[in-house]
């Protein structure tokens, strides 16, 4: 990724978009076929020289076009350095150029993107059906499967991805149509056949630059990626706190969690995906202030699309690779949450106790006093809450023993477990 946005490669997509145009032109007669192919044999830069020329010139593209025409000429193609950047504007090459590393950038996010999908499924289906309690507001509520939680990060996973690629096609277009869009000195067709030879769509219609609804779209849905990665390593942070300890991130044989406290196993890569996914949610903003420049183009776009564009595609590229890493080596405590779920000595099957009892005849409002009356009581004094139940005479008169067994059944909350895998994996 570090590869795909350096000057070397910046550059390199630039030279592709003007030989493609001279050929382009070549093929409509526009640009003498020698000259077209003297450009492709011999055009070349040199990053040094770039900076040198820029340095005086203070315009990076005519760095660029008098660079590769100083190569041209010690190559002995000096005439053909005229139709370098032949009825070109500057924007023609650097957003059509962009267009070409944000795909190649948009490949390696989607790849490392299903990659964590893979490994999301692989554990999700290893603890379908491990018990777990489920949380609201931080809380013991009901019980789930830890299979469950991670399935519902696979779910999110997958339209993050979906949404991304839907961005990153809209940004696969191209546009040669001048210094205001009007194609004043080469025409559509030119384009089309420019961005048929580099694989892109040619603009339905452009000002200067391409529309940067476009890229905030783009920034928008890493940004979207960037916090279902949040929301995984902040629930792993939870789960590896001391009184949970459900599940932890690796710790490697010579690793150290602290300098002063031995026994300190810290959740640090999990903490620095979150920290991350703060500073990609931040380059929504300026993407969307991007959108709005005057008349039919300004700079004020470019000095910010140098920072967040590529900040943007590393940073998701890498807690997606540090997300992966992850998860295959999350190790999770079964037996831990089944003592957690325990905990509270049965509180948690109190809602499947009040549809019980409101089942078997009991007002509602009844039934919800009276379990919710053992149930503070149980919660204040630590006691055991179905002791309590099967002890009530009132309960009693509705529910059997039996009955109320029913009530405290794990397997009873956890029936459509297979039912909720078949809507998301198949």
């Amino acid at each position: 990724m570090g590869r795909i946005f350096s000057d070397e490669n910046r550059f390199a997509q630039w030279l592709e978009v003007e030989l493609a145009a001279s050929e382009a032109l070549a093929e409509t007669g526009q640009v003498p076929q020698e000259a077209a192919q003297a450009l492709r044999e011999h055009a070349a830069f040199d990053l040094a020289r770039i900076a040198e020329i820029e340095r005086e010139v203070k315009h990076d593209v005519i760095a660029f076009t008098t660079a590769v025409s100083e190569k041209l000429a010690a190559a002995g193609a000096r005439d053909a350095s005229r139709w370098l950047h032949y009825g070109l504007t500057s924007n023609d090459i650097v957003d059509t150029a962009q267009a070409l590393v944000l795909s190649e950038a948009s490949r390696l996010i989607a790849t490392e993107a299903r990659a964590l999908a893979e490994s999301l499924s692989r554990r999700a289906h290893e603890f379908k059906h491990t018990p777990q309690i489920g949380r609201t507001h931080g809380v013991h509520a009901e019980p789930i499967t830890f299979g469950l939680k991670i399935a519902l990060w696979y779910d999110e996973m997958n339209r993050g991805l979906a949404r991304f690629e839907t961005a990153a096609e809209d940004l696969r277009v191209g546009k040669i149509s001048g210094a205001v869009g009007t194609f004043g000195h080469i025409g559509p067709e030119a384009e089309e056949r420019i961005c048929g030879r580099l694989g892109l769509k040619p603009a339905p219609i452009a000002s200067q630059v391409i529309a940067r609804d476009r890229h905030a779209a783009w920034i928008s849905s890493l940004a979207l990626i960037a916090g279902t990665l949040d929301k995984i390593a902040l629930e792993i942070r939870h789960l590896q706190r001391t009184e949970v300890r459900e599940a932890e991130e690796p710790f490697s044989a010579g690793q150290k969690g602290s300098s002063a406290m031995p026994h300190k196993r810290n959740p640090v890569t999990a903490e620095q995906i979150c920290g991350l996914a703060r500073v990609v949610r931040c380059n929504v903003n300026p993407a969307l202030e991007d959108i709005a420049l005057w008349h039919e183009r300004d700079i004020s776009h470019s000095s910010v699309e140098r920072v967040i564009l590529a900040d943007s595609a590393i940073l998701v590229d890498y807690m997606l690779a540090k997300t992966r890493w992850l998860i295959d080596g999350m190790r999770v405590y079964p037996e831990r949450m089944l003592r957690n779920i325990q905990a509270t000595r049965g509180l948690i099957f109190s809602g499947q106790l009040l549809l019980d009892l409101a089942a078997a005849g009991m007002l509602r409002e009844q039934a919800y006093r009276v379990v919710q009356s053992h149930a503070m009581r149980a919660w204040e004094s630590e006691s055991d809450f179905r002791d309590a139940v099967e002890h009530d005479q009132e309960i009693l008169s509705y529910l059997s023993i039996e009955e109320i067994a029913k009530a405290f059944s794990l397997h009873r909350y956890l029936a459509n477990v297979d039912r909720i895998f078949a809507r998301v994996f198949e």
